[in-house]
């Protein structure tokens, strides 16, 4: 079995992640740990070297991803305004 080219050191990792994306070769990640201590690795390890180089953002301007794409919020289809509910005694008028 071929090994990967994203295992190794956090800086050999995070150094091909920056050469697949200089190269056009991938324009985003999936990451699939097998156990959560590997994604919290990852985590405390590769992402501070991403984000030294400018490949991954420190801050957002927003707490969801809507708010970063400047999405408005959509009306619920679901919810009721306090006009709209009807009562039991109201349905067999």
């Amino acid at each position: 079995m071929p090994r990967s080219p994203f295992s190794g050191t956090p800086e050999h990792i995070a150094d091909e992640i920056q050469k697949w994306h200089e190269q056009e070769a991938a324009d985003g990640f999936v990451l699939r740990p097998f156990i959560s201590e590997t994604f919290h690795q990852f985590v405390e390890k590769v992402v501070p070297i991403l984000q030294e180089h400018g490949l991954y953002d420190t801050s957002y301007e927003s707490n969801t991803l809507r708010g970063n794409l400047n999405l408005s919020v959509p009306a619920n289809r679901y919810s009721q305004t306090k006009g709209e509910f009807v009562y039991d005694s109201q349905i067999n008028r």
